[in-house]
């Protein structure tokens, strides 16, 4: 049987809100019967942005991680409750307007945080996949449908081929210490979750420095090669989805017909920027 997934390709959120606003615009002040009452104005983020930034002057990136319900296979919330959530066929979890009032201990028992209390309500809610549009048959959910750089994608495929998509594209869950089995996958989620390393190489001869491409880079813990790659045009390099704490490493920079060069490093938490490293050329 088929059932509803969203990717979401971390690479492409530029942070432009549409999603979140064409939630709000759907759902603030709309009663949808047996889906959903109405969101408040303020205070719920149903569709939540984070916002990570890595590295140190002058190699910065942001990035952007649209976060939603997940509509876990094994969600928390339908354990927890009792017949007031419920878990379609089609994969989507809806928590029912009706049965699920009163029911604060609905919202504690998400570890994403992506249930929200509805005070005025004293209703717990979270975002449905829009599953009142698909069932009127649909192609997507409006927050995909707003997207302008297709950072949010649904596909309706099954269990199997969804396996095949995620091993294909690299897709993870937003949190894979939580076995809850997410229907909600990310892509280049690294640039979230780890850190990289950067610099610039430049080569000197004649007593002028300049840009050297093709410099080899080469990343050692002990006497293991962690990663290498090379220098583009403009001498710059980048090693990315390294772990947050690898310690005390080596950088070691090399390019035929120069010196070579080592610098330590310490990686601990957050991206690491070595500055400009010069080669001197071979006399």
């Amino acid at each position: 049987m088929s059932k509803w997934n969203l990717i979401v390709d971390v690479a492409e959120c530029h942070n432009c809100n549409n999603c979140f606003i064409a939630t709000k615009d759907e759902y603030v002040g709309n009663e949808i019967k047996g889906y959903s009452a109405p969101q408040p104005l303020h205070g719920h983020k149903w569709i939540n942005i984070l916002t990570k930034e890595r590295g140190q002057h002058p190699m910065v990136d942001t990035t952007y991680v649209p976060t939603m319900c997940n509509h876990c296979d094994d969600a928390p919330c339908v354990k927890a409750g009792g017949g007031a959530v419920e878990k379609r066929p089609d994969g989507i979890v809806i928590i029912n307007p009706h049965k699920a009032v009163g029911r604060h201990d609905i919202v504690e028992s998400c570890p994403y945080g992506a249930i929200w209390w509805n005070e005025e309500l004293s209703l717990p809610q979270a975002w449905t996949f829009d599953a009142h549009l698909l069932d009127r048959g649909w192609k997507e959910p409006r927050c995909v449908q707003s997207c302008p750089t297709g950072a949010l994608r649904a596909v309706k495929v099954s269990d199997e081929d969804m396996a095949a998509l995620i091993a294909q594209e690299s897709l993870e869950p937003i949190r894979p210490d939580l076995a809850t089995r997410p229907r909600v996958h990310y892509k280049n989620l690294h640039r979230f979750t780890k850190v990289f390393l950067a610099g610039e190489v430049l080569g000197s001869k004649g007593g002028v420095n300049d840009c050297l491409a093709g410099a080899r880079v080469s990343l050692n813990f002990g006497e293991t090669q962690i990663a290498a790659c090379e220098t583009d045009a403009f001498g710059e390099f980048r090693i990315d989805g390294l772990g947050q704490d690898l310690g005390g490493c080596r950088v070691e920079i090399s390019h035929d017909g120069y010196s070579g060069e080592t610098v330590t490093i310490q990686i601990k938490g957050d991206s690491v920027v070595i500055g400009t490293i010069v080669l001197k050329g071979n006399p």
